[in-house]
């Protein structure tokens, strides 16, 4: 069957105006597009804030390192630097150069003793000759003398690995740090002279500090460890995640690390810069997302709300056919314009609607004797059938032969045996000539009515040539059953009719309804001949809907596409290449409209057959409206 919409709107308007929203809405687009917009907004702004703060605040870091290790490396240098300080008031002593020329128990009695060297604040002392020889050496302990001993012994120990001359060089006193045992001391080394600076040295005097882990960290003013594993001459950095750890090398007398002090200092500068990269991303983000939100709600309420609001009124338009006026909300802008633009346009396409029906009766009130000869010609179908039939069909028993078992019989003559086969014979022929009489009969009512529909078209033609038809209350189901009837024999193809059986009364003229509907079977028939299946159904169905009445016919016939279904109602569009014409279906819409009805016609594709909705009010609902 043949399918396009054909409603209160023309079908173009009709498909226009029935698109809804989908995924790919215009709210989804600018959502989707401020979203892409902002995550790049805050790619871009993290990275442009990284490339500002992060560079700016590793060089204060770097700094604020660098003054670390120069602090470090000044703490270490004094730490020693206070042992030299010492050692050279006992360089440059009389007392000191006076032993050293003899020397005397007397002396390191009263000069070497625990207290005076805790008082200048050195753990040792010793005195060498000028061939690195250890004149005598001293250590306090308060542990007790054993462990002064032992670390007596490794003070000689470390002297006498010392060349002290090249320590010192021309210099009068000197610093190095070195190990004793398993400590590290600051270690402070004077020529011995007169008080006065003069005299040939005759040697060296020495003092040693060891600089424990409590004394590091007094020093650095930080935790502070000392490492003797694998030193370094340069100062070590090794940056953590929140804290800087720094190894300051302890220069022995060759000029080389005996051990490090290390000690950690938190990232404040890096920790500070990276909050405030962070807090930045994160003020500027919600700043963002603030904007984001903002517009969309703008763009909500001040552009998809009024698009929805007139989206929804077309939809009405569609579902009703009614083209009533987009309520103005009084804007001045693009929106309000296109709300004023759309009124004028349903205002032009009212008029133009009502000039098309007006059109369209005159034009099928001018083309009515070729629509009259169409549909005649569709209701003359079943006469030919069936007078075609009758022609063709041959008697079921020959006539001759009848009579001469009629003579047979009449001979007296006869066996009674055959007598009996003969009467036999006779009364089947009758009973096979009553059935064919019958069966005529059936067909010869059947096209009576085929031809009284003939009449009742020509005679109702005749009576609307110049007026509307009038509306009457009509049962459509018993005009679908004796549309059905006749169209059975339309064409030689096995239709299977389904319908409803109780009445349906809906206003409408009787008579073209009936040829509209006989018209929409014909197509249907057609329809599934051109299949070639050799059989097929036609199935009508009928249900109201708020005072509306909707005839589904739905065949399983050949179908259409949707580029032809957009021009079936065309004046002279047909589907099929040896048919023309087509003054049938627009025929049938103009006769829908004339009766307040619709007709629509839709099909899923070629060979998926199609269904044709005819819509009429319900005769209940129109008598109601009408008291």
């Amino acid at each position: 069957m043949p399918s396009a919409a054909m409603g209160r709107l023309p079908p173009v308007l009709g498909r226009q105006f029935g698109r809804t929203r989908t995924r790919s809405s215009l709210g989804a687009k600018l959502v989707m597009i401020m979203t892409a917009v902002g995550l790049v907004a805050t790619i871009a702004i993290t990275l442009l804030l990284a490339s500002i703060i992060t560079p700016s605040f590793t060089q204060l870091e770097d700094k604020a390192t660098a003054a670390q290790v120069a602090r470090a490396r000044a703490a270490v240098s004094d730490y020693a630097a206070n042992v030299e300080n010492a050692v050279r008031d006992y360089g440059d002593w009389n007392g000191s150069y006076a032993y050293m020329a003899d020397p005397r128990a007397g002396f390191d009695r009263e000069s070497l003793l625990p207290q005076a060297m805790y008082e200048i604040g050195v753990d040792g002392m010793a005195y060498v000759s000028p061939a690195n020889s250890v004149v005598i050496a001293r250590w306090r302990d308060a542990a007790g003398s054993m462990q002064a001993n032992i670390r007596r012994q490794q003070l000689t120990t470390m002297i006498a690995r010392t060349d002290l001359a090249t320590v010192l060089g021309r210099r009068s006193s000197g610093r190095f740090y070195a190990r004793i045992g398993d400590s590290v001391a600051a270690i402070g080394v004077a020529r011995v002279r007169r008080s006065d600076g003069s005299g040939t040295p005759r040697g060296y005097v020495l003092m040693a500090h060891v600089m424990t882990t409590e004394q590091a960290s007094r020093v650095l003013r930080a935790r502070a460890q000392i490492d003797t594993t694998a030193p370094g001459n340069a100062v070590a950095i090794a940056a953590g995640p929140t804290k800087l750890t720094i190894a300051v090398p302890m220069i022995g007398a060759d000029g080389h690390a005996v051990a490090s002090a290390r000690f950690s200092v938190p990232r404040d500068v890096s920790l500070l810069g990276r909050r405030m990269l962070l807090l930045a991303v994160v003020g500027s983000t919600m700043l963002l997302l603030l904007v984001l939100v903002m517009l969309r709600r703008m763009i909500e309420r001040l552009v998809l709300r009024p698009l929805h609001r007139v989206e929804s009124h077309m939809q009405r338009v569609r579902a009703s056919g009614s083209l009533a006026l987009l309520e103005e909300d009084g804007r001045r802008d693009e929106v309000g314009s296109l709300g004023r633009s759309f009124n004028a346009m349903l205002r032009q396409l009212k008029d133009l609607r009502e000039q098309i029906e007006v059109q369209s009766f005159d034009l099928g009130r001018s083309e009515s004797a070729v629509a009259v000869m169409h549909n005649v010609r569709n209701a003359l179908n079943p006469i030919s059938t069936i007078l075609s039939q009758g022609i063709t069909q041959s008697a079921a028993v020959d006539r001759t032969t009848i009579d001469r078992a009629i003579a047979e019989l009449a001979r007296g003559d006869i066996p009674d045996a055959r007598r009996r086969k003969l009467s036999m014979f006779v009364a089947a022929a009758i009973d096979a000539e009553t059935t064919d009489r019958e069966t005529m009969r059936r067909e010869l009512a059947i096209g009576r009515e085929a031809m009284a529909d003939v009449l009742e078209i020509i005679g109702q033609q005749q009576r609307a040539a110049h007026e509307r038809p009038a509306l009457e209350v009509c049962d459509v189901s018993d005009i679908i059953a004796r549309n059905a009837t006749i169209a059975r024999y339309s064409l030689d193809t096995s239709i299977a009719f389904s319908f409803p059986a109780g009445p349906s009364p809906v206003m409408a003229s009787r008579v073209i309804l009936s040829q509209v509907i006989g018209n929409i079977f014909g197509n249907a028939v057609e329809s599934i001949v051109a299949r070639g299946t050799g059989s097929g159904s036609i199935v009508a169905t009928i249900t109201e809907t708020e005072g509306r009445v909707t005839v589904a016919i739905r065949d399983d016939g050949e179908g259409f596409s949707p580029e032809a279904g957009a021009m079936l109602f065309q004046r002279g569009f047909s589907t099929r290449a040896h048919k023309s014409g087509g003054l049938g279906l627009h025929w049938c819409a103009n006769s829908m409209a004339a009766m307040k009805g619709t007709l629509r016609l839709e099909s899923d594709g070629p060979g998926l057959g199609a269904v044709a909705l005819l819509t009429l009010d319900a005769a209940d609902a129109a008598i109601s409206n009408a008291a």
